[in-house]
């Protein structure tokens, strides 16, 4: 007996039928059947699924002789389901890789609950991912089961059959089937929720649900949308025969009329000549099926009174919201030019020379450089007076962020503009906004945010892709206005000067971050692996993937996590950290949430101080982050993933070929990753020399005297040394092969 029968309707799906099939076959969990219905369709599926079936002995072919729909095309196909729980795919939907593995485990890890939900993204036919909107719900509903009673914060979620998988003597001792006509999920997933005794839920993107162009049957003009109304009666229906559901029908009755409304709101659904009478509809069975004493919500009671209210309320809306556009607009011109007058009347009054703004990572808090700058001059110099700026009050609040008694402005605030106006020292890695003057007699200190590899600034003008959403010219004449570029090695400083041809002048200071990496003691890290439960004599192997430009959203998983911790084995971590860009995009919902919480992996990807990440492990594996640059400072081993060099450089531009000159050994696969690891070349003389090389140029400058050297140099006009050479130090202990299998 299989552990899912996948049950997938086909009708004239034939350009993405094979895309969906190759999603659930190419699976790593393969104790799986699939059973194809093709709901007679005109084009080319019959086929397509007969070929599939003739090579695979997992996947059956149901042809039905007339055409049914797609809730009774999924009935034909559940007779002949054998597998424990039922999966309904859409044919024009796919799995995302890791998916069934993901929902075998959970559904071990709960005992087999009656129903999984599980989180999805919108994949758009612009290339666009959007993952679900609700997906904090999944991960607020724990770690054991629960009624829909206990946490009803579950029907929030889009209410489809497509997010769940189902246990099969669950779905058929209740007799669950699917009805003709449009919206056929409602009255099975209400149901289903409702009398389910037990639901997990899997805070992982496991489905991509194609956003389709053209050809979606919802998106169709229609009088069929009429449907809604009867599939709400099959719902109110089931209620009324099972008297200890009775809870469940206020609720019911609000969402029938938020989803009847939707429609009607949606331009691309309902013919507009049949608007009114379906308006009328939805009011009558509002009307019947309220229950007694029941409040109607604010927003429904416009079903109360007649369509002509209904398109009044609608117009008034759209006008409201055109006003307050206007406004907006007014409010905006008539703040610029408040703020050129106040801009005007500040400039009348001296520079505070004592006066320090800090900002980094735009605007998140005390990190980076910057951070290593402001602590620095608190240390030797007091009389400084350091104010960082921060986006907003929630970042303000985030005291990993923002240190208690830290003083600070609030983007944009009028203190903002009163501190902005009057400092003589400005320190940030990422440029000002437009709006900050730059004042006769005031300093810019420009750290950057590490040693580049990919092309960055001018670069970018011949690399379209990479620089889309980005207004290079813009970016420079904000870069205008730097007085001082840092640099920790001489490479930098030619490339800085290359991709920003301002008016600054480079300063070999070193990188202040990296300060506590070239000082790093053996009990550095410690307080890392303390909060995320890591053993002290556990070897903790740190992955940073970085983003990239050949793919909309920059997400693309080049090594399995699960994959790699399992390899690892027994006494190893494996610490996961993403770029920035990617810590709040579909990225973590593609399984890297889930592994965190199930204890597989370590996901650092929102840890403020990534300076902490690094000092707590003992190997870097990366493909073409910076961080290997700041890492090399540790003398650790570092090991490169380059299985897509060739369309990384094409796409983003890079100033050298890292796979020639890179701080370790380079693996072209994941096989040849495995093999390094296993073999102990990772750590051999030869991944010795390459580092040191790699040091030696790239982290010339850092002497864990950055910090200070800014401080004395460019705030107090003291004299300071020159870096001195890279130090040589021997490398971190390593006793042992890192995998355990390959």
């Amino acid at each position: 007996m299989p552990r899912f029968s996948v049950i997938i309707p086909c009708f004239k799906v034939q350009g993405f039928l094979r895309e969906c099939l190759d999603s659930v076959l190419d699976q790593s969990y393969r104790d799986i059947e699939v059973i194809a219905v093709d709901d007679c369709s005109p084009d080319g599926c019959g086929a397509i699924l007969d070929e599939y079936a003739a090579r695979d002995e997992r996947v059956r072919v149901l042809h039905l002789e007339e055409n049914v729909g797609l809730g009774r095309a999924r009935n034909a196909g559940m007779p002949h389901a054998t597998g424990d729980y039922l999966f309904f795919l859409d044919s024009d939907d796919t799995l995302t890789p890791g998916a069934l593995r993901a929902m075998t485990d959970r559904l071990t890890e709960t005992g087999d609950p009656d129903v999984l939900v599980f989180d999805y993204a919108r994949t758009y036919w612009w290339g666009g991912t959007r993952r679900n909107v609700l997906a904090r719900v999944l991960a607020e509903a724990g770690d054991g089961t629960f009624t829909a009673a206990e946490h009803p914060e579950i029907l929030d979620l889009l209410m489809v059959v497509w997010n769940k998988v189902y246990r099969r003597d669950f779905v058929e001792r209740e007799g669950f089937t699917f009805p003709p006509g449009y919206y056929e999920d409602t009255p099975w997933t209400f149901p289903v929720m409702f009398s389910a005794g037990r639901i997990a839920t899997l805070d992982r993107v496991c489905l991509n649900y194609r956003q389709r162009r053209q050809g979606n049957i919802l998106s169709t003009t229609s009088r069929k949308h009429f449907d809604i109304h009867q599939q709400y009666e099959r719902v109110f229906a089931y209620l009324d025969a099972r008297p200890e559901l009775a809870r469940w029908r206020p609720f019911l009755h609000a969402k029938m009329g938020e989803h009847c409304l939707d429609i009607l709101a949606k331009p691309d659904r309902l013919p507009p000549s049949d608007k009114a009478e379906f308006f009328r509809r939805t009011a009558e069975m509002f009307r019947a099926q309220r229950p007694e004493g029941a409040q109607v919500p604010a927003g429904l009671r416009v079903l109360e009174h007649g369509y002509a209210a209904y398109q009044l309320r609608r117009q008034t809306g759209r006008a409201g919201r055109e006003l307050g556009r206007r406004a907006q607009r007014a409010r905006g011109a008539v703040a610029g030019r408040l703020g050129r007058v106040r801009t005007a009347v500040h400039i009348r009054r001296p520079l505070d020379p004592d006066l320090v703004v800090y900002s980094a990572f735009s605007h998140r808090g005390v990190l980076g450089d910057p951070a290593a700058v402001y602590r620095k001059a608190q240390e030797i110099a007091p009389r400084l007076r350091g104010v960082w700026v921060v986006r907003d009050e929630e970042y303000a609040a985030d005291t990993a962020l923002l240190p208690p008694g830290t003083d600070h402005v609030i983007l944009g605030s009028s203190r903002y503009r009163r501190v902005t106006e009057r400092a003589t020292y400005f320190v940030n890695n990422v440029n000002w906004p437009g709006a900050v003057a730059k004042r006769p007699g005031s300093v810019h200190i420009h750290t950057h945010q590490g040693t580049p590899l990919k092309y960055m600034g001018a670069d970018l003008l011949g690399k379209p892709g990479a620089r889309l959403g980005l207004d290079v010219p813009q970016m420079l004449r904000r870069a205008d206005r730097w007085d001082y570029s840092l640099v920790a090695n001489r490479y930098s400083e030619l490339v800085w000067e290359r991709a920003y041809p301002c008016h600054f002048t480079s300063l070999r200071t070193g990188s202040p971050r990296n300060d506590v990496l070239v000082g790093a003691r053996p009990e550095d890290g410690a307080g890392f692996r303390h909060r995320h439960g890591i053993p002290d004599d556990h070897r903790v192997v740190l992955y940073a993937p970085t983003r990239r430009d050949y793919r909309r959203g920059g997400h693309v998983e080049r090594i399995d996590p699960a994959r790699l911790a399992a390899d690892l084995g027994d006494g190893h971590t494996l610490v996961v950290r993403l770029h920035p860009s990617l810590a709040a995009g579909p990225a973590r919902g593609m399984g890297l949430a889930e592994l965190h919480r199930r204890g597989v992996v370590v996901d650092a990807t929102d840890e403020p101080h990534v300076e902490e990440v690094m000092l707590a492990s003992d190997l870097l594996i990366t493909d073409y982050s910076a961080l290997m640059f700041d890492y090399a400072n540790l003398d650790r081993p570092i090991l490169i993933h380059a299985d897509d060099w060739g369309a990384y450089a094409a796409s983003r531009g890079a100033y050298f070929d890292i796979t020639a000159e890179a701080p370790g050994h380079v693996a072209r696969s994941y096989r040849e990753l495995a093999w390094l690891l296993a073999s102990g070349a990772w750590r051999d003389e030869e991944a010795a020399r390459l580092r040191s090389a790699f040091r030696d140029r790239f982290c010339e400058f850092d002497d864990g005297r950055a910090a200070e050297r800014v401080v004395r140099t460019l705030m107090l006009g003291e004299p300071m040394p020159t870096p001195a050479p890279v130090p040589r130090r021997r490398p971190a202990p390593a006793d042992r092969d890192l995998l355990t299998s390959s």
